[in-house]
């Protein structure tokens, strides 16, 4: 069977699927029309985040069986419109795991420690270690909206770090064993006694605007926001006045609602966020264990055509 990758794939990953029996071909970086040309005779798409599966391409396509993402999360494929063509559509949602989790840590810690301004200044050939003096993460309370893979490996790392950790998932139906250790609360909960608040949830209907001004309004002054899920799950003009306006610690931010976020983007302008390009899956091991991933699923999905 003949299968279009449009977004860039580890290659062993393309390799096993070849090596299955199936022909792969790269068009990579096709959107809209394109895609729907490109994908004329063939029977699976295999994408990572930046293609974007709309309804428009599915209903316009008359071979396609499968779609496999690799990464976590489908919010660049419309699923609806996949179930009314009959088109399987599948994720790698362990594949992201860690690396995100280790992000989470990474960018609090620079955070707090200011390590990204004195740096700066340190290659610049000024050394203001009284200017950057910072806070210890230890004993803080932490609160996880979404408290699935990426969620349960923040939660592992936070217990070495010396946080006590809540979080509250309304999709679990019990709490796992293995962390009983974490309160389980309500939204609200969390919103108002937490000092940490690290969203992990998918982007959907019910989670599109989670956070916006009523929620930025409960939290603690000293309070820091982390996003490292999806850009649409906060309200970024509500982040934006409470920010400006020091309702909140401050933010830390790897995702936007609209990527690549602009350059003027305010929240870029403001002294009290940090912010990357949505590296959360951008490690090697994450890469390698998406294509991994990807492949299994995409050659058992053929296999059952």
């Amino acid at each position: 069977m003949k299968v279009l990758v449009t977004d860039r794939a580890d290659p062993r990953g393309l390799e096993r699927i070849r090596e299955a029996g199936h022909e792969v071909v790269e068009k990579l970086g096709v959107q809209g029309t394109d895609l729907v040309q490109a994908l004329e005779g063939f029977d699976a798409l295999l994408v990572r985040g930046a293609t974007k599966v709309t309804g428009e391409v599915l209903s316009a396509t008359s071979t396609l069986k499968v779609v496999v993402r690799a990464g976590t999360g489908l919010d660049n494929v419309d699923t609806t419109a996949a179930r009314r063509k009959k088109v399987a559509v599948h994720n790698t949602p362990n594949a992201n795991s860690v690396s995100v989790a280790e992000l989470v840590f990474g960018l609090l810690i620079a955070f707090e420690r200011q390590i990204v301004e004195a740096a700066s200044e340190l290659a610049q050939g000024r050394w203001e270690k009284k200017k950057f003096s910072g806070r210890e993460i230890a004993g803080r309370r932490l609160g996880l909206v979404g408290f699935g893979r990426i969620g349960r490996e923040v939660a592992t790392r936070a217990r070495a770090f010396d946080l006590e950790v809540w979080a509250n998932d309304p999709v679990l139906s019990s709490w796992p064993e293995e962390f009983e250790w974490v309160k389980r609360v309500e939204l609200s909960e969390i919103l108002v006694a937490c000092e940490v608040v690290s969203l992990h949830l998918p982007l959907n209907d019910s989670t599109r605007g989670l956070i916006g001004t009523e929620e930025l309004e409960r939290m603690k002054l000293d309070a820091i926001l982390i996003n490292c899920a999806r850009g649409g799950v906060v309200d970024e003009d509500a982040l934006f006045e409470a920010l400006q306006a020091k309702k909140i610690r401050g933010a830390i931010l790897d995702v936007f609602g609209v990527e690549p976020a602009p350059a003027d983007h305010p929240l870029l302008g403001l002294p009290n966020v940090l912010a990357t390009p949505h590296l959360g899956a951008s490690t090697a091991e994450a890469q390698q264990r998406a294509s991994d991933d990807a492949a299994t699923v995409l050659i058992e999905a053929l296999g059952k055509l």
